[in-house]
């Protein structure tokens, strides 16, 4: 019958990747928990693990493994029904201590150097000011939120000002919820008395974005993969994220060392997780910027066309208790990137490329899949999950044997995607 392993948050696409991995014969994947219920971090925490319990209690067979892909509440509630089940899991103290950005820094900071300086905000400061040795250019952000959402970089003290007033408004919607599953670990001093909606300040990093995606079993942690994270010009907000990395080995390779120092200081074990970093080509040098403590599904693609497997199989044998052991690395092409073709002001889409003429078009161009982001008649600025100063329209992957290749597809992509917008 094979091994029943259920993902929480299970989306068709997703299913799809896992249907196409070797030995997926062997699996019988169930969803666990919609995408929608995750979706929003207001969500009832303990309604969600409750239903989630009732489904796992419901299921007329062997429970083998429980995974998951999705941020805050989805990389919690893994750990906790790992633990009720008596399976495979990295523990919740160690996801926590990853996934709340300040307490995060406090663990870093015990291993590592390559840190900017960083401290919390006073929400109600009237009027609210930096925190002490922390100067601009600054970046604000909660310390917990979904896909760079109310995160906003100060230059000066208005542009401060009005960051903090609107995270102010906005860090209890994720922040209250995080705040009662905080309560379910011990938690040191400095880190109970912020709680779970607060908001961080830290020194905006420079050089080169980048990134590790690895995977700690028994203690033994393994990089698996290294991205490049190629912004927008003159913008935070991400062009690309390409695999693999176009750095030279010496910046990788410290990356791969910071990996090892942090993720064995917070205790992570048993799951995969993914590095953010921003490098200096020249020096070799590297700055830690968020761990992620969830495995990665939106780079999966660009491994498996790059790896021929994507790399959701390594989630899926951690999550069976198994070693992952040593990953192909051959595939059908040298580069792939997960590209964001974005709006950069406000409007209500008219149009949007048909399921047609997107099928077209990823006919015609090989190594290419795009997945449209808005329907026609959404206000671009209503959109989920959004960055502060952009809109996505598509996400487009595309496969090639060089980078330039790369580029030139991508832009094929866009010339044959319409889109029309109206009002601002």
């Amino acid at each position: 019958m094979g091994e029943n392993i259920f993902v929480i948050g299970l989306d068709e696409e997703n299913r799809r990747v896992l249907d196409r991995l070797p030995w997926a014969s062997g699996y019988r994947f169930h969803g666990l928990l919609t995408p929608e219920e995750l979706q929003h971090g207001e969500s009832d925490f303990e309604a969600l693990l409750k239903t989630a319990q009732h489904e796992l209690d419901a299921f007329d067979g062997d429970v083998d493994a429980i995974v998951g892909y999705w941020d805050f509440p989805a990389a919690s509630l893994v750990p906790i029904l790992c633990a009720r089940y008596g399976l495979p899991g990295v523990s919740l103290e160690a996801v926590l201590k990853c996934e709340h950005k300040y307490w995060s820094r406090l663990e870093q900071r015990k291993v590592i150097d390559e840190l900017p300086n960083f401290g919390i905000v006073d929400l109600d400061g009237e009027p609210p000011a930096p925190p002490e040795g922390v100067g601009y250019p600054m970046w604000l952000k909660p310390v917990e939120s979904f896909s760079s959402e109310l995160a906003f970089k100060a230059g000066n003290d208005t542009e401060f000002a009005a960051a903090v007033a609107e995270i102010r408004a906005g860090v209890g919607r994720v922040g209250e919820t995080f705040g009662d599953v905080l309560e379910q670990v011990e938690l040191p001093a400095e880190v109970a008395r912020v709680g779970g909606a607060a908001c961080l300040a830290e020194e905006a990093l420079h050089g080169v974005q980048a990134a590790v995606e690895g995977y700690v079993h028994q203690g033994e942690v393994v990089v698996y993969g290294a991205l490049d994270s190629v912004n927008y010009p003159d913008s935070s907000s991400f062009l690309r994220h390409q695999y693999p990395s176009q750095l030279g080995e010496e910046p990788v390779q410290r990356m791969r060392e910071v990996a090892e120092r942090v993720t064995k200081q917070i205790g992570f074990d048993n799951a995969t997780f993914g590095i953010e970093f921003f490098c200096d080509p020249e020096s070799g040098q590297v700055a830690l910027l968020e761990i992620n403590p969830r495995h990665s599904q939106s780079h999966a693609e660009l491994f498996e066309f790059v790896d021929g497997v994507a790399n959701h199989e390594i989630m899926v044998r951690l999550g069976l208790g198994q070693d992952p052991a040593r990953r192909p690395t051959r595939g059908t092409y040298q580069i792939a990137g997960k590209w964001y073709l974005r709006r950069f002001e406000d409007g209500v889409v008219t149009r949007v490329p048909s399921a047609e003429e997107v099928a077209a078009v990823q006919e015609r161009i090989d190594g290419t899949r795009i997945e449209i982001v808005p329907r026609v008649g959404q206000r671009l600025s209503e959109l989920p999950a959004q960055d502060s100063c952009s809109f996505e329209l598509a996400q487009l992957f595309v496969a090639a044997h060089t980078e330039h290749e790369m580029v030139q597809k991508y832009q094929a992509c866009v010339d044959a995607l319409p889109f029309d917008f109206a009002g601002a």
